[in-house]
């Protein structure tokens, strides 16, 4: 591939601008049923369904919809299913595997999950 045929990468920033956003939600919404300050696992739960539901369907957490980015299929260009999408969630929440990236910008959670970020269209 050549440098004008990939698709534009967002940012680091806005990327970690949106799960930034993303978490802080998590957190509020883990504090229904849990105390966040205490288990440390009730955060990381909400965002992997979060990321099951909202990626797996729709292609954005409401995190990306405000950073005006997406996540899609590498291939298909569509949303990548709720099984995939828990997957991306599950290895982001583990954080180490989004800090390994590529040439291309994509981290190892989107490697392994088939998904590629965008701009949102």
């Amino acid at each position: 591939m050549t440098d004008a045929s990939l698709p534009a990468v967002p940012s680091l920033a806005r990327r970690f601008g949106a799960l930034l956003l993303d978490w802080m939600l998590c957190v509020l919404a883990a504090g229904i049923f849990a105390d966040p300050m205490r288990d440390g696992w009730a955060a990381p739960v909400v965002l992997i369904a979060v990321y099951t539901v909202f990626v797996g369907f729709f292609g954005q957490t409401p995190g990306m919809r405000l950073a005006k980015i997406t996540c899609l299929d590498v291939d298909k260009g569509q949303p990548v299913g709720p099984l995939k999408a828990a997957l991306r969630g599950t290895l982001l929440a583990l954080v180490i595997p989004a800090l390994i990236m590529d040439s291309e910008r994509r981290g190892l959670h989107d490697r392994v999950a088939g998904t590629l970020i965008r701009p949102a269209a």
